[in-house]
């Protein structure tokens, strides 16, 4: 057995949790007293998510709403994408979220110089969407995901494969 540890560092999003958090959210703007008879809805259409209402307030309340689910089930708000509101048939408007898997090649560039930065020994090497740090020591790999955790990047991270 070979004495090297690894782990990957991923950037997903859960989609059976985001499909949670979307029911609780339709749930709550049916139950809701302000959106009585008003036309929101939430849709996952692939790799997007559509959000429709009736006015720019009420489009604003409806992601609010949605928002506080995704964080309530754990789903990484920083991996979404908004576009510009936009007219919608019936005088309602709607506005387009994109959903953002993997990690791009800016932000693994940016993870692999904080890490050759923090002089720990281990090596990082970027591989597709995902990053594979490498290194003896296990208490390097965790010195390496606590200063992960603690950076302000532009994507939500998840390490995954520890071994």
């Amino acid at each position: 057995m070979s004495n090297e540890n690894a782990f990957d560092i991923v950037s997903k999003v859960d989609m059976q949790e985001l499909t949670n958090a979307i029911q609780q959210a339709e749930r709550e703007i049916d139950t809701r007293f302000d959106f009585k008879g008003s036309k929101s809805s939430i849709a996952i259409d692939k790799e997007d998510l559509i959000v429709a209402s009736d006015d720019d307030y009420k489009l604003q309340a409806v992601l609010d709403i949605l928002l506080s689910k995704m964080i309530k089930r754990g789903v990484p708000i920083k991996n979404l994408d908004y576009g510009k509101i936009e007219a919608a048939s019936g005088s309602t408007v709607r506005q387009r979220i994109k959903l953002r898997t993997g990690i791009d090649q800016e932000a693994a560039k940016k993870i692999n110089i904080l890490i050759r930065d923090s002089k720990l020994k281990v090596k990082s090497q970027i591989q597709g969407d995902q990053i594979r740090v490498t290194g003896k020591s296990k208490d390097d790999l965790q010195s390496v995901m606590a200063l992960l955790r603690g950076a302000d990047l532009p994507v939500e991270l998840q390490f995954t494969n520890f071994r």
